[in-house]
């Protein structure tokens, strides 16, 4: 192996470790995330954060248990809308506006698609969470 491969790969090797956020606690499910609750371990793991402030106010969708990492699926923004809420739904399109009442299959926080099922025609559809709460309804 030459000079120049060998430096390749040491310096390779060393970007494979880094810090990964794990759990001091439990954090149940539905829970927001606190400072308090996370730690660093040294590894690499490339669907989990290196950075505990990117976890801080988050939701978790799963129980989060000590000393396990914290992956990128586990967590999510805190949830605008609860399972079987009553929400304003809301289509946009060109100067159109329609807004009925529905009610929501799924609970979902800020920008995630859930399934909604407007009221009047028993219809169910798709839509994004908006920052009031209402879900805008996508074709």
């Amino acid at each position: 192996m030459t000079g120049r491969a060998l430096a390749l790969a040491l310096l390779l090797a060393g970007a494979a470790q880094a810090d990964v956020v794990v759990t001091n606690r439990t954090v149940r499910a539905q829970e927001i995330v606190t400072a308090d609750a996370l730690g660093l371990i040294q590894g690499s793991l490339a669907a989990g954060f290196s950075d505990p402030l990117d976890v801080v106010g988050l939701e978790a969708r799963v129980s989060l248990y000590a000393g396990r990492p914290v992956l990128q699926a586990h967590v999510g923004p805190a949830a605008l809308v609860e399972r079987n809420q009553i929400i304003p739904l809301i289509f946009e399109e060109g100067g159109l506006r329609i807004t009925s009442e529905g009610r929501a299959l799924d609970r979902g926080g800020l920008g995630e698609r859930i399934r909604v099922m407007n009221l009047a025609s028993h219809t169910t559809l798709f839509g994004a969470v908006r920052p009031d709460g209402a879900v805008q309804i996508s074709q």
